[in-house]
């Protein structure tokens, strides 16, 4: 297997950047996700660092190699892509064989990997199968058993689930999951999908506007986002978002406001009183209960109430028109239009500058 190093990666098309210099270390062996909205430049990365990409400016090293000029065939990786692309007149065996069959890999040997990939992958009762013949979530397979005969160095994934419906997704994204722990590959992964990164990912990349905007373990990003975007993207349903002032200033502390918020202290630096900030909150840390001595609370009118069973998420409306979205880990019945006041620990939420 082997490990990645992006310094720089830069690239162009005429006079638009679309990757704004990009710096990653990526282990031997670790699963990392590039994640951000659509348009922000993750598959471009992705397909710069397979090669079907021209980089424009920076160096791309796999394995300790610089690879910029190096031709995809020969990089050591394999790519499977949203699309099966699957050869219809072909079986299952056939398909996942086809790439090795004309480098001219020997029969037994072909035959050999294509086993053992069905092995893996829990196939083998498919392999006489036409593409026809399987569901969605069979034929992806088939296309990652296409990539494992290759034994690459480093697996490229390019939103692969796309293509299924939810409960699949949710049994594919186990499948790759499982398939990771196996193979102890090295794995690069994009999604638009928060949740598909936060369920796979050792190390997730957020990428905005062909920038990374932030790297990390899951849980890092989820705890202490960087930026607003960040924050934003990363947990679901999506942080809420509250306009506020500065009312004190106290070391890395201080102090902020609105009309539904009482003042509260918060981490934060780089404020001065009276200006104008956004508070970050969780939906999972609000809580339905009296605010009580060193809690912040938030109050307002119930516009929305979705009761999943397990748990219950409430929207509201502060006196200021700001939508807030509570999640209450327990099936519970709020009235439409009743009045609400949660709480939450002002040491969990955020503080970014306004804009």
């Amino acid at each position: 297997m082997a490990g990645l190093n992006l310094v720089g990666l830069r690239k162009s098309f005429g006079a638009v950047d679309i990757i704004k210099g990009v710096d990653i270390d990526i282990k031997d062996g670790k699963f990392v996700v590039f994640v951000g909205p659509s348009g922000c430049g993750k598959s471009t990365l992705l397909r710069m660092i397979a090669g079907l990409e021209e980089i424009s400016g920076g160096e791309l090293y796999i394995d300790d190699r610089l690879c910029n000029d190096v031709q995809p065939r020969e990089r050591g990786i394999a790519m499977v892509f949203q699309s099966y692309a699957l050869y219809p007149h072909m079986t299952v065996f056939e398909n996942m064989g086809f790439g090795l069959s004309l480098n001219k890999t020997p029969k037994a040997e072909l035959e050999a990997r294509v086993r053992e990939a069905a092995r893996i992958l829990q196939m083998e009762h498919l392999l006489d199968r036409k593409p026809s013949q399987l569901s969605g979530g069979q034929r992806q397979r088939v296309a990652i058993g296409r990539a494992i005969v290759r034994k690459p160095s480093v697996f490229l994934f390019d939103e692969p689930l796309s293509n299924l419906d939810a409960a699949l997704r949710v049994d594919m994204r186990m499948e790759l999951a499982k398939l990771h722990r196996d193979l102890g590959a090295t794995m690069i992964y994009v999604t638009h999908d928060q949740v598909e990164a936060m369920t796979l990912a050792d190390k997730i990349v957020v990428l905005e506007g062909g920038v990374v905007q932030q790297i990390g373990a899951p849980i890092e990003l989820y705890k202490k986002p960087v930026n607003k975007f960040v924050a934003g993207f990363i947990g679901s349903p999506k942080m809420n978002f509250l306009p506020v002032k500065v009312q004190g200033v106290n070391g890395d502390r201080i102090i902020v406001a609105a009309d539904a918020i009482a003042p509260i202290p918060v981490r934060g630096r780089g404020f001065a009183v009276g200006q104008e900030a956004v508070l970050g909150l969780r939906p999972h840390y609000l809580a339905r209960t009296t605010a009580g001595d060193g809690e912040g609370s938030i109050r307002g009118k119930v516009s929305l109430v979705e009761r999943l069973g397990t748990e219950t998420i409430v929207s509201f409306e502060t006196p200021s028109t700001e939508r807030v979205i509570a999640v209450i880990p327990k099936d519970i019945e709020i009235g439409f239009d009743s009045a609400v006041e949660f709480s939450f620990d002002p040491a969990l939420a955020h503080v970014y500058p306004k804009g």
